[in-house]
């Protein structure tokens, strides 16, 4: 395992390298692919809303290829049970005795698809993993692989036979995004590799070693800011618990994960000091679905986003030096 931090320009460069690998393979929009890697600087978990086809199992497994991560998907279903996620206890006859069997929960990077499909109970044990990289099987705690990093999908459109995830649980998430279509060219690439599919398809190639990820993740935590710029996430957040259009604001937690993954958008850029356009880059992504809107907004159609969008245009930004002093 790496030991040694790299510095900011060497983690940029790692970065743009994992994007570049995961580009040349899946088509998808480098912006979207920018929010889900800092959601795994930051260490944290991603929240993938869009509709079906779009390509976000395809994206996930390229991400935990190109990071040298192992991968698993679980299709979440109505009938899925926590023992389907987290493993079981099996006896084994001829031994008198049992063995836990590990479930698919047992990777780097797991691929929750339709999240919203499970039920309530299922969804709670992997609230557990989600916030304390762990599991806990008939009493006994086993700790999850590190890093762990959960890409959950829900499907927008069809809302018959889905459980909304409750808002403890999507808090716990770093960030959401939504892939959306391809551009025309982007689609048009798509029918190429279709008709031509009996022939080399572009696959994405590891790009970083063993460790690397952990080693990358420790970037982010020293990236500077400025005291001005605590005050500018704090009131960020705050902000949207005063918007009257919402119900309940960014919470506490929410505060910290917007400043976790504006370092790891500084890292990203290979800066070592954090910027007003950190904050903003990623205050959609890291605080939208943390809004409760009030009934009265829900109903008028009201956009979350837009919502995060008037907040950043009401809150003064403070202006910074280019780099922190020595």
């Amino acid at each position: 395992m790496t030991t040694d931090t790299p510095s900011a320009s060497e983690a940029g460069e790692r970065c743009a390298a994992v994007l570049d690998a995961i580009e040349g393979a899946v088509i998808v929009r480098r912006e979207f692919l920018e929010t889900v890697l800092v959601g795994v600087l930051a260490r944290g978990h991603v929240l993938l809303e869009d509709v079906p086809g779009t390509g976000k199992t395809l994206t996930a497994q390229s991400v935990s290829t190109a990071l040298g991560l192992s991968f698993s998907r679980i299709q979440f279903t109505p009938d899925l049970l926590p023992a389907d996620i987290t493993g079981t206890n099996v006896f084994h006859e001829n031994e008198g005795d049992f063995e836990f069997q590990p479930g698919p929960i047992f990777a780097n990077v797991v691929l929750a698809d339709e999240i919203n499909r499970a039920p309530p109970k299922t969804q709670a044990a992997l609230l557990e993993a989600m916030a304390e990289g762990q599991v806990t099987v008939e009493g006994e705690t086993r700790e999850l692989p590190d890093p762990f990093i959960v890409i959950a999908t829900q499907n927008p459109v069809e809302s018959e036979g889905t459980f909304p995830l409750p808002e403890a649980q999507v808090d716990r998430f770093a960030v959401k995004d939504s892939m959306g279509y391809p551009e025309r060219d982007g689609e048009i690439e798509l029918l190429r590799r279709r008709a031509g599919r009996t022939e080399q398809v572009p696959s994405v190639e590891r790009v970083l070693d063993d460790g690397m990820v952990e080693t990358l993740q420790h970037v982010p935590e020293e990236v500077h800011a400025d005291p001005d710029l605590l005050d500018y996430v704090a009131d960020v957040a705050r902000a949207t618990r005063e918007d009257r259009r919402v119900e309940v604001g960014v919470s506490p937690r929410g505060t910290q994960r917007l400043f976790e993954i504006s370092r790891a958008h500084a890292t990203l850029r290979s800066r070592e000091f954090l910027t007003p356009d950190d904050v903003k880059a990623v205050a959609e992504q890291a605080l939208a679905h943390r809004l409760v809107l009030t009934p009265e907004a829900q109903v008028d159609g009201v956009d979350k986003a837009a919502v995060i969008e008037d907040v950043l245009d009401s809150v003064e930004v403070p202006t910074v030096d280019a780099a922190p002093e020595a």
